[in-house]
């Protein structure tokens, strides 16, 4: 193989860059073209194409965000949108494709896959939400996002004796909302995995209030439900005076942690290594600090887990 691609697509995610870094420098090395494809699939089918050099990456692996950019695409969910695709695919002579992105992504792969293009999945997501991986690429520093975030709205808690409730996102998954809300001490964690009691909420921050608490975080995932519902419910069974602060897309942003550059210079490394390998519908991941790779099909058809410990050691810290 002499030829590849690389596209990011979905939503972004720190430490897509690094990943992007790492996969032309290690094409490169093996004496491979590299051509990254803007505009995720809907730039794939227009052909917004261009071979990338050493120095097109240089400078990047601090960088939030993709210098690739991303896109969602209804058109390549189609037939005639995935020909369009391989159209421009045997135009470039570009003999693989590495994707980097969450679930939406890798169905992409798995149909270009099946139409004769060798392609390798990189999981790039803040949500945490695939399987066949501990860690997925942006996920760190997310979370050092909102734990930065609730440390600074528990000083404004604190000040002025209110109870906050912080709604991060995950999409269908609790991971973010989870480990951010152990770090930080809330008071709940609302997470989709687990149908939470409304009433055991109201209770434990009754309890604290009897006990002399002045102050308490609620962490709420977003696949749960809106924040705003959340906090006007607390209000009115509490009479306690309740403010909201929904994160957003401020998650999504900034410059990756140390972890994340890591973990996404290994991981595109890996998918270059599987592509040399005539490997093709694979995913990269890292369980137990070790490089793996699996079937993408089963990675999408595998239902994603919380880890029900930290779930158990949070209520059990948060008395």
């Amino acid at each position: 193989m002499k030829k590849i691609g690389i596209l990011t697509s979905g939503g972004d995610a720190p430490g897509m860059n690094a990943a992007i870094r790492a996969v032309v420098r290690k094409a490169i090395f093996h004496d491979m073209e590299v051509y990254g494809i803007y505009n995720g699939y809907q730039g794939l089918m227009e052909g917004n194409i261009k071979q990338l050099e050493i120095g097109s990456v240089g400078d990047i692996i601090q960088r939030g965000g993709t210098i690739l950019y991303s896109a969602r695409s209804e058109e390549f969910k189609t037939e005639a949108g995935q020909e369009k695709a391989i159209e421009q695919l045997n135009k470039f002579g570009i003999e693989g494709l590495i994707v980097i992105g969450g679930d939406g992504s890798f169905q992409g792969a798995v149909k270009l896959t099946q139409k004769g293009y060798p392609c390798i999945g990189v999981p790039g997501t803040i949500d945490n939400d695939i399987t066949g991986t501990d860690f997925t690429i942006g996920f760190d520093t997310a979370l050092n996002t909102i734990i930065d975030a609730i440390d600074k709205i528990r000083d404004t808690a604190t000040s002025h004796e209110r109870t906050y409730v912080i709604e991060v996102m995950g999409r269908d998954a609790g991971d973010l909302a989870l480990w951010a809300g152990l770090a930080d001490g809330a008071e709940s964690i609302l997470i989709p995995e687990k149908p939470h009691d409304f009433n055991m909420v109201i209770d434990r921050l009754k309890k604290g209030q009897e006990r002399g608490k002045k102050h308490s975080i609620i962490v709420l995932a977003e696949g749960v439900g809106k924040g705003m519902d959340l906090g006007s419910k607390i209000q009115e069974a509490t009479d306690m005076e309740t403010r909201v602060t929904v994160l957003g897309h401020i998650q999504r942003g900034g410059r990756p942690t140390g972890f994340d550059r890591v973990l996404a210079s290994r991981l595109g490394a890996k998918a270059v290594d599987l592509l040399l390998e005539g490997k093709a519908g694979r995913m990269v991941g890292i369980e137990n600090n070790q490089l793996v790779d699996h079937d993408i099909t089963h990675v999408l058809t595998s239902k994603h887990e919380v880890d029900m410990d930290m779930v158990n050691l949070a209520n059990q810290l948060s008395i």
